[in-house]
């Protein structure tokens, strides 16, 4: 057959499922020549296809993350539980840190606000006002119940259409059920680990699935196995504060030229922290992320 260009949509044992452009998806291999070249095939991949069992070639990524491990990402949907596990903010943090140095948009969800009492709520979403602040677009939903889930659809498809989005985040925040929720795919869901508050990890290979509404340009979304821990590629104090968003006002005012934002007099970053400018939540996340930068530690 003529030689076809399609895109990875999944990758298991050397084995790689391609959806071609007429829609078709075909399970293919990849040729010898990438090893020598170095080149890993990933999720997202655009090849060319030319029907003998194997892609031959691989376009040039507009993007490319490592965890999860996909290309020409256009967003990524970054998943957290309101409640159970509660919110890890130091590692919502580092995820939004690698995105921003891939120059990857994120979508912040909490799902599981139904299990919320009306002061956690409040207290939650005191702190997720600095994300929105910050430039990063929030939700918060449930999928308890089919109103629920009709809400979340509601308000989540218009962002999906058109893109391809990796859902990502802990495991046990309800990724799957939420995919679930937005393109019935029947992904298997598990039970939360009572005795250590962590999900069970029932996505163990990342896949592209399709996104369809009537009259609407489709989407991919990609579910991904969950994780209780992210390295950042090394960064310097530099990048590290410049990957705040709120941030980067204050950066250049301070007295030294090489402050880190930490117990340096004449601070700005520091001055806009004390007076309410900078949320506390964020400033301490950077204060540990500082610390974690120069030991060379995971969360």
């Amino acid at each position: 057959m003529d030689k076809q260009i399609g895109r990875i949509v999944a990758g298991i044992g050397g084995n790689y499922d391609v959806l071609l452009e007429d829609g078709t998806e075909v399970r293919l291999k990849a040729r010898g020549l990438f090893r020598k070249q170095k080149l890993t095939p990933l999720l997202g991949d655009i090849v060319t296809v030319s029907g003998d069992g194997y892609f031959d070639s691989i376009l040039d990524r507009k993007n490319e993350s490592i965890r999860p491990a996909a290309a020409n990402i256009d967003q990524m949907l970054v998943v957290f539980a309101a409640r159970y596990p509660d919110p890890h903010f130091k590692l919502l943090d580092r995820f939004l840190i690698e995105c921003d140095s891939r120059k990857i948009p994120c979508l912040i969800v909490f799902n599981k606000a139904d299990l919320l009492s009306e002061e956690q709520k409040r207290r939650l979403m005191l702190v997720l006002k600095a994300y929105e602040e910050a430039g990063y677009p929030v939700e918060l939903i449930s999928t308890v119940d089919e109103e629920q889930a009709l809400k979340a659809r509601e308000i989540l498809l218009p962002r999906l259409l058109g893109r391809l989005t990796i859902f990502a985040g802990p495991s046990g925040v309800g990724k799957s059920s939420l995919i679930n929720t937005l393109i019935g795919a029947g992904q298997e869901t598990g039970e939360l680990s009572e005795k250590i508050a962590r999900g069970k990890n029932t996505t163990r290979h990342a896949r592209l699935l399709p996104l369809i509404a009537e009259g609407e340009v489709p989407g991919l979304i990609g579910d991904t196995p969950g994780f209780s821990s992210f390295y950042m590629q090394q960064l310097s104090q530099e990048d590290l504060a410049k990957a705040y968003p709120e941030f980067r006002p204050y950066l250049g005012l301070c007295r030294f030229t090489n402050c880190r934002h930490m117990r340096e007099e004449d601070c700005a970053v520091r001055g806009a922290a004390r007076e309410g400018k900078i949320s506390p939540v964020r400033y301490r996340n950077y204060l540990e992320l500082s610390g974690d930068l120069n030991q060379g530690r995971k969360s």
